[in-house]
């Protein structure tokens, strides 16, 4: 199952609600494109790291004391919507109008997160701080270090360059990513 987003313009922050004034569809896309490649480099500097703990385990003696989360991010995707008309031919030409599309709106598609209370969505490391937020579930607590740890790792992998922030979603998929280049 799948949901769409589209960013919008909080012109009334004290009531939020519909109606929601829209960008243009130069901004909205480009916003919804620049979420959608954060959410694809998010996908691959996580990978990265769980290739980088798969091969210390394999490499060690013994299995760590402790499970390791298995996380991922959202399958997402970019939903184009045309709209059609019909396109003159050339004038004098004998040939019939031709149909032609046109981009009208854009959507970011997210693989939906089920969860059963508000409570099974967690904020674990907000993009303001690198260090985890407090969480009262025990389980909630490992996944949040786990994911501090990873920041470690993608940064020294990276040579100082880049880690993933802003880590939110369930025990097993995460949404909604910032990537920071300059710590």
């Amino acid at each position: 199952m799948f949901l769409t987003r589209r960013p919008y313009i909080d012109d009334h922050p004290t009531e939020p609600g519909p109606p929601f004034t829209r960008y243009s569809l130069k901004d909205e896309s480009s916003m919804l494109y620049r979420e959608a490649n954060v959410l694809y480099w998010a996908k691959a500097l996580l990978k990265m790291t769980y290739d980088f703990v798969d091969c210390a385990i394999q490499g060690a003696e013994a299995s760590p004391p402790f499970n390791i989360p298995r996380l991922r991010f959202v399958d997402a995707g970019l939903l184009l919507t045309y709209s059609s008309a019909a396109v003159a031919p050339p004038e004098g030409s004998k040939r019939p109008a031709k149909p032609s599309g046109m981009v009208c709106t854009m959507f970011l598609a997210e693989e939906f997160i089920p969860t059963t209370s508000d409570a099974d969505f967690v904020k674990y490391i907000h993009n303001g701080d690198a260090v985890p937020c407090d969480l009262i579930n025990a389980r909630a607590e490992e996944i949040a270090l786990f994911l501090a740890f990873t920041q470690h790792v993608q940064y020294t992998r990276t040579g100082g360059q880049v880690y993933i922030s802003d880590y939110q979603g369930s025990e097993l998929l995460l949404t909604d990513p910032q990537i920071l280049t300059h710590p």
